[in-house]
């Protein structure tokens, strides 16, 4: 464009990028949280099945809270590298 000035381009992409790792940072938490919350859940429908108390919610959260953070992981280095 004539009005446009020059070196705009490199800061457009800055201001892009700097918001692309600013949405990544928002979303990671919801990550953590939901899988451990649909862990919890899919182990309280089996408690609820066998009925076997809290084992099955406790050990749902747990391998959902291992879930998530292996998620976390895999986003982070791949934003990394």
């Amino acid at each position: 464009m004539a009005g446009q000035r020059q070196g705009s381009g490199k800061r457009d992409n800055q201001v892009a990028g700097v918001a692309r790792q600013l949405a990544a940072a928002m979303e990671l938490p919801f990550v953590l949280f939901g899988s451990v919350v649909a862990g919890g859940l899919m182990g309280y429908g089996v408690d609820h099945w066998l009925r076997t108390g809290p084992f099955g919610l406790l050990i749902g959260g747990a391998l959902g809270f291992a879930a998530g953070i292996r998620e976390l992981l895999r986003r982070l280095t791949k934003d990394v590298s």
